[in-house]
């Protein structure tokens, strides 16, 4: 695959070498943010280097018993084993594969193992977030040896990927101030949060009543959304209008405490969530904690909605935030912006968000950013 490139006013081709890409198992249907990004990487290198491409898929298993816990203190994480490295090493040298794309800095010491043997070879690690950083706040949370134990893991393996990686790939830059203050390293590119469009075509035309619509909560229970949204709940639906749903993989097991009669109403997992955003009125993101950036701030605006959110909700996101809805930091200013939108907002389907969302977060915008951060040997901060 060759590629022009323009260096102080001079045109010269170069010869991309074959790339391998090393992710977890890719799901067809991907329901979680992280799944989704991975698998719009996996789309986005398969079509640019199209039979220049290798990919190698780690199955996840439980860490269980004395040797599986060493192990993954070691860094044998995610599917990674030295039976994985060594398949990862094998395949490099069989096929004179050039660059490997890491998706995952928790695959940390598959990166060292990699620039041992063959330090030639171009390692990018894409970060989904930063991990140590993610998991500090579930320890938080939840404070048992188990937590503080991940926490640890992921650590160390995350460590050896800022390391040992050539280029790193942050999805803003928090993240990469985060980076630079744990392991003392910056990344050295940026590629947003991106999703791939399932926007229907009849979907602007098929609206409901605004008399049916609602406030719309999206994400899977982890330890942030579930004390965002139970914050919410204590803290500001008592004081609005409009009726909430909680729409979310695991959020079953909340219903008895979360559901009010009339006021909120948790769903739990869907089989499709374009009728959820299609008849709410607006998003709300009432995030506190986290790492990386929010799926469902990119997915109300590939669906034309609004976004009502914390500053947490918007990180990466900051540049479009005025016109993609509400950065909120107390309950009286969710209140406030909540009380703006049902009385001013239409609450269909908006155009101009739909357009910041396929400038910015598309598969075609995240497509050029990966193509010129793997083609280009010039670090782009």
């Amino acid at each position: 695959m060759n590629y022009m490139k323009t260096v102080g006013g001079q045109t010269s081709t170069q010869t991309i070498k074959n790339i391998m890409l090393l992710t977890n198992k890719i799901d067809k249907q991907p329901a979680g943010g992280r799944e989704l990004l991975c698998k719009l990487n996996h789309d986005i290198l398969k079509n640019i280097y199209g039979d220049e491409f290798t990919l190698i898929e780690l199955d996840r298993y439980p860490i269980r018993g004395i040797k599986s816990v060493l192990g993954a203190f070691k860094g044998y994480v995610d599917g990674l084993s030295s039976a994985t490295i060594a398949l990862v090493l094998q395949e490099l040298q069989r096929k004179e594969i050039g660059q490997v794309f890491v998706d995952g800095s928790n695959l940390g010491e598959v990166v060292r193992e990699i620039k041992k043997s063959f330090p030639k070879v171009q390692v990018c690690t894409f970060f989904h977030n930063v991990e140590s950083r993610f998991f500090l706040g579930a320890l938080k949370q939840t404070k048992t040896p188990q937590a503080l134990a991940v926490f640890v893991v992921n650590y160390l393996a995350e460590r050896k990927a800022v390391r040992f990686s050539d280029k790193i790939i942050c999805l803003s830059k928090r993240d990469s101030q985060l980076l630079n203050q744990v392991y003392g390293r910056e990344a050295t590119h940026f590629s947003p949060m991106a999703l791939q469009d399932k926007l229907p075509r009849d979907f602007s035309s098929c609206v409901s009543k605004p008399s049916k619509r609602f406030a719309l909560f999206v994400g899977g229970l982890f330890y942030a959304n579930q004390a965002g949204i139970t914050w919410f709940v204590e803290n500001v639906v008592p004081r609005i209008q409009i009726k909430i749903c909680i729409v979310g993989r695991g959020f079953e097991q909340f219903r008895e405490e979360l559901n009010i009669n009339g006021k909120v109403e948790v769903i739990g997992e869907v089989a499709s969530l374009t009728e959820w955003y299609r008849d709410a009125h607006f998003v709300i993101a009432p995030i506190f904690d986290g790492s990386g950036m929010k799926t469902k701030v990119a997915e109300a605006l590939m669906y034309g909605k609004r976004v009502i959110g914390t500053p947490e909700a918007f990180t990466g996101y900051e540049h479009v935030a005025e016109q993609a809805g509400h950065i909120c930091c107390s309950a009286d200013e969710f209140i406030a912006a909540i009380d703006s939108e049902v009385e001013t907002g239409s609450g269909g389907f908006n155009s101009a968000l739909r357009d910041i969302y396929r400038e910015n977060f598309s598969y075609n915008s995240a497509r050029n950013r990966l193509e010129n951060i793997l083609t280009n040997s010039i670090v782009d901060k």
